[in-house]
C-alpha cells in the first residue's frame, strides 16, 4: 500500500508558512547548515536534486584552500561508502596522523578516547572488521535480536508510566516519555550502565554529539567558546567510565563492559586496556541513543498523518518492519555526515571534484532520489528492496548499531500496537527540530487511546 506525503516532516503549519523569507525557493537560497536550516531541508533537497545534486561549498574542505561538496544522489553516495581506499574517512586519516607522532594518543589534548582507542584497536580497514566481529557485533550487531525481550520489557515499562492517564484525557510527551528514554535504557542494559545513573548517560551522550548539534558548517566546528564545556563533559565521561570498568573487572556481569574486560582481541593477542574499553563505550554512546529516538518520533507522526498505515500494521504485524524501513528512508534520523575525502580527482554527475575535497554525504536527500525510488515522497509498506536506503550507510562501514536500532524500532512499535488503540496530536506542538545534522523533534505532545 502507499501513503502520500508532502515531502518533509509533517507540520500543520509548514515551513514556508511560518517564515517565507527563510524557506528556499532558488538554488542561491539553499544553505543546509544555516541557522534553522533543519526546518527547510526537504524544500532544499527538491532544489538540489533538480539543479545541483553535487553542491560545492567553497572553502569548507579539511585543508586550507579546499572545498566541500554535498552529494545528494543515491548512486554517488553508494559508490563512495563502498570504497575506503578511494574515499578515505577523515577519522581514519586523523588516526594515521596520531600514529605518525609516536606519542601516546590517550595523553594528547583534544583527543577523545574513541579516536585514541582507534589507533590501537582499528587503525586499518582489516582491523575495523575484526573490531566489529569480535568486540561490538556480539552486542549490537547480528546478535542484537537476542535483546528483543529486554527491549520489549523496557517499552512496556515506559508505557506503564503514562498509560494510566487515559482517564484524564490521555496525553503523553512522546519524545520525553518514550522515544528518548527507550534507547537510553536499552543502551544502559547492553553496557551494564547503572539504571540510577541514566541521566548521566544522556548528559555524557549530549556532550559526545555536541559538535554535530551546535557545530558550524559541514565540518561541524564548535565555536571556541563552546569547546571548554564540551571538554569538561568528556573528561567527566572518561572518569565515570573508568570507575565503571574497574567495578566490572572486579565483579563482572552479563553485559558488554564486563565482556570487554575479559575478551582477548585476536589481532593483538591480548585483552583490552581500560582506556581502550573507555573508547569503545564512547563509540557506543555517541551512536546508540539519538538515532532510534529520532526515528521513533518521526514514525509516530507518519502514522498519525496516515491512519491507514496504522490500521494496516496493527492488523498485520509482518508489515511493521517494512513500515520502519520506509519511514527511515523518508525521515532519516541522521540527515548527512561529512565522512569522506577524495584521494584523487573525481567527477560526480558531470561535476569535477578535486582530490582533497571533503564530501558531505546527504543520506536524506539520496533516500528521496527520484532516479532511485519509485514515488519517493510516499510511504510504502510494499516497497521492493526497501532496506537499500542509506540511513545507516552501506558497505564495510555501515553503522555498527544498525541491527540493534532496527530491533528497538520494530519491538517498540509491536508493543505500542498491543497497548495503544490510536495516537493523535495534542495541543501546543511546534513541530520544531533541534539544530545540527539530526532530524530531531524537540517535543511531541500526543493524545492516546489505550486498547480496551
Amino acid at each position: 500500500m502507499t501513503q502520500d506525503m508532502a515531502g518533509g516532516p509533517s507540520n500543520p503549519k509548514p515551513a514556508h508558512a511560518r517564515d517565507p523569507a527563510r524557506c528556499p525557493v532558488h538554488l542561491d537560497d539553499v544553505d543546509l547548515f544555516a541557522e534553522d536550516a533543519q526546518e527547510y531541508w526537504y524544500e532544499s533537497y527538491n532544489i538540489l536534486h533538480a539543479e545541483s545534486p553535487v553542491h560545492r561549498i567553497p572553502g569548507e574542505g579539511i585543508n586550507p584552500g579546499t572545498d566541500a561538496f554535498v552529494l545528494c544522489k543515491h548512486e554517488d553516495i553508494a559508490l563512495v561508502v563502498r570504497d575506503q581506499a578511494r574515499f578515505p574517512l577523515p577519522g581514519a586519516m586523523a588516526v594515521q596522523q596520531l600514529l605518525a607522532t609516536g606519542e601516546d594518543p590517550f595523553t594528547l589534548p583534544n583527543v577523545n578516547t574513541m579516536i585514541a582507542a582507534m589507533t590501537t584497536l582499528r587503525p586499518t580497514p582489516e582491523l575495523w572488521r575484526s573490531h566489529r566481529q569480535e568486540l561490538t557485533d556480539p552486542w549490537v550487531g547480528p546478535g542484537a535480536p537476542r535483546n528483543e525481550p529486554m527491549v520489549r520489557a523496557v517499552a512496556n515499562e515506559l508505557i506503564d508510566r503514562w498509560i494510566g492517564r487515559a482517564a484524564e484525557g490521555g496525553t503523553v510527551d512522546f519524545v520525553g516519555e518514550f522515544a528518548q528514554p527507550l534507547p537510553q535504557m536499552v543502551m544502559a542494559n547492553v553496557l551494564g550502565w547503572p539504571m540510577e545513573d541514566l541521566k548521566l548517560l544522556k548528559y555524557f551522550g549530549d556532550g559526545c554529539v555536541k559538535a554535530f548539534v551546535y557545530g558550524h558548517g559541514p565540518r561541524h566546528q564548535l565555536p571556541e567558546s563552546e569547546i571548554p564545556s564540551q571538554t569538561q563533559v568528556l573528561d567527566e565521561f572518561r572518569d565515570y567510565t573508568a570507575q565503571l570498568i574497574a567495578k566490572k573487572r572486579q565483579d563482572p556481569g552479563e553485559d558488554m563492559i564486563s565482556f570487554l574486560t575479559q575478551v582477548e582481541y585476536s589481532p593483538l593477542s591480548r585483552t583490552l586496556t581500560d582506556l581502550e574499553i573507555n573508547g569503545i563505550v564512547y563509540a557506543m554512546v555517541i551512536g546508540g541513543l539519538e538515532t532510534t529516538q529520532y526515528a521513533l518520533a518521526e514514525q509516530v507522526q507518519l502514522l498519525i498523518d496516515h491512519p491507514d498505515a496504522w490500521r494496516e500494521i496493527k492488523a498485520d504485524r509482518k508489515k511493521v518492519r517494512a513500515f520502519t524501513e520506509d519511514a527511515m528512508r523518508l525521515r532519516a534520523p541522521t540527515q548527512g555526515l561529512s565522512t569522506r575525502i577524495t584521494s584523487q580527482d573525481e567527477v560526480f554527475q558531470g561535476v569535477e571534484v578535486p582530490a582533497g575535497s571533503l564530501l558531505h554525504l546527504r543520506w536524506a536527500a539520496a533516500n528521496l532520489d527520484p532516479e532511485e525510488w519509485d514515488d519517493p515522497l510516499s510511504l510504502k509498506l510494499d516497497r521492493k528492496a526497501g532496506t537499500r536506503h542509506l540511513t545507516f550507510s552501506q558497505g564495510a562501514r555501515v553503522c555498527p548499531g544498525a541491527t540493534l536500532s532496527r530491533v528497538e524500532q520494530v519491538t517498540a512499535w509491536n508493543v505500542l500496537l498491543d497497548r495503544i488503540e490510536s495516537f493523535s496530536y495534542g495541543a501546543d506542538n511546534t513541530f520544531l527540530h533541534q539544530p545540527g545534522i539530526m532530524l530531531g523533534t524537540l517535543a511531541l505532545n500526543l493524545h492516546f487511546k489505550p486498547v480496551a
